[in-house]
């Protein structure tokens, strides 16, 4: 009997353990909608979940970092939200793949035009962007979450590697290889292909002429 209240006592105390921890993961991230190579240009969907039980969500800024600016920003539409995209001057020109960069997108603002991002919900916002840079594994941007009670959350922690995941993480966006790298990868694979279909072709050719040989003989 008491074994069994003890682990009933278990079971309540790891649900509440549970119930604690899960708000730690409930934060605004960001995924590549397939792949997000060094040099190229990817989609990607920030996740905004809410985290309130007694407000919405009604407003979302995603600053982009400004030691790696990105040339090209733009925001999928979201139903029942307004999106305002921010850009800044540069005080010298940026060289970026090739081209001069004088004004880059430092933020995008979505607005709730409705009720917004409702408790119990979450809500993503997709953004197509390049250049990215190709002298960094990652990018880090910071957010901030207004809800409708006028209470602002910022994920603006970096989070280092070796380390526990601060309270309120940035959304970090990480970079896989660059592109040229599987290209050339299909290019070998391609020319192998094109060989054994050449060294099939002369095979054919000869065999084809000892039957006509053959045949002229007979």
């Amino acid at each position: 009997m008491k074994a069994s209240r003890i682990a009933a006592a278990g079971a309540v105390s790891g649900i509440a353990v549970l119930a604690l921890s899960a708000p730690a993961f409930a934060h605004v991230s960001v995924q590549p909608e397939g792949t997000a190579a060094k040099g190229g240009y990817a989609t990607v969907g920030f996740k905004v979940p809410n985290e309130r039980d007694n407000a919405s969500t009604t407003k979302l800024e995603i600053n982009f970092p400004a030691d790696h600016p990105l040339a090209s920003v733009m925001p999928q539409p979201v139903p029942g939200w307004k999106a305002e995209v921010t850009k800044s001057k540069l005080d010298k020109p940026l060289e970026s793949h090739g081209k001069q960069l004088t004004e880059v997108v430092t933020k995008v603002t979505w607005t709730a035009e409705g009720k917004g991002i409702e408790p119990g919900y979450f809500q993503k916002f997709p953004v197509s962007l390049g250049a990215l840079p190709e002298n960094t594994d990652q990018l880090v941007f910071k957010a901030i979450q207004t809800y409708s009670n006028k209470e602002v959350v910022r994920w603006i922690e970096v989070p280092q590697e070796g380390q526990e995941e601060p309270e309120t993480p940035a959304p970090v966006l990480e970079l896989s290889a660059a592109e040229d790298d599987a290209h050339g990868a299909s290019d070998a694979k391609a020319g192998d292909d094109t060989e054994v279909v050449g060294a099939a072709g002369v095979a054919y050719g000869v065999l084809a002429g000892r039957r006509r040989d053959s045949g002229a003989a007979a």
